[in-house]
């Protein structure tokens, strides 16, 4: 499962995964198809639990769309793969956690891309901005994600304005867990990964699905889902050997043992 400018690292049931496209890890639409490829097989390996995004270099995580690609051919609207824009936006059924480590400038699609993972860790020197408005353009998934994610106003402001805020800004929005030194953003991101991987991945699974769920629906139509068993990860989750290990681990003050099953 490897890839140029794509690298990736595996070990146990982690995955990492590091854009390195220099100088800025800007995504053209091939690079975007070899991510979509990737995370499917994240996905659908069952002995991979969590993921790792990252970037190489410490100023770029990255910044979106490859506009001297595009100025070389490559659609706006092309085929960006499955997935979508770097493999994770529009990826179904992804029921894994996934982490994004930014190392430094996140815009535009790069920073759509890390809105799609489930937690966010920065540097200290992280920045983010979506600048499409400069452009002449629309930065169409965090039109649709980031007024979900943080305060309406900060979100429209961002979308408006095209404006940068530091990493302080973006943690006291809500957008970014966590700020980390440099040199302990890949320490930090991995031992988060190991404590996912150690959990229930059933239970991560439905936890996915029912915050997707929810997204378009009704407080209640989505419990009712969650209740009448309707949701596919709830109905494994309660079939399975991993529910009635958590109650046995719980009344045996032991630690469970998840296999996922």
């Amino acid at each position: 499962m490897t890839a140029t400018p794509i690298k990736t690292r595996r070990e146990g049931g982690i995955l990492e995964v590091t854009i390195d496209r220099p100088k800025a890890n800007a995504i053209d639409l091939v690079t975007s198809r070899q991510m979509g490829e990737i995370f499917r097989e994240f996905r659908d390996d069952d002995t991979l639990r969590v993921a790792i995004l990252t970037a190489a270099g410490e100023k770029f995580f990255c910044a979106g769309w490859d506009l001297k690609a595009a100025a070389g051919g490559d659609a706006v609207d092309g085929d960006y793969g499955v997935g979508g824009f770097g493999g994770l936006q529009e990826l179904r059924d992804l029921n894994k956690p996934v982490i994004a480590a930014i190392n430094g400038i996140c815009c535009g699609g790069g920073f759509e891309i890390a809105l799609s993972a489930d937690l966010i860790l920065a540097t200290e020197h992280a920045t983010f901005a979506l600048p499409e408005i400069r452009s002449g353009t629309v930065a169409d998934a965090a039109s649709i994600k980031l007024p979900k994610r943080i305060p309406y106003h900060i979100a429209m402001d961002m979308l408006l304005t095209g404006r940068w805020l530091d990493v302080q800004e973006g943690h006291r929005w809500g957008f970014v867990n966590e700020i980390l030194p440099a040199d302990k953003l890949m320490d930090r991101a991995w031992a988060l990964a190991r404590l996912l991987e150690s959990g229930p991945p059933l239970v991560y699974a439905a936890i996915k699905e029912v915050v997707r769920e929810a997204e378009g629906s009704k407080f209640q139509d989505t419990m009712n889902k969650v209740t009448r068993r309707q949701l596919k990860t709830v109905d494994v989750l309660y079939s399975s050997e991993d529910q009635l290990e958590g109650a046995r681990a719980f009344t045996e003050k032991r630690d469970p043992v998840w296999k996922g099953k």
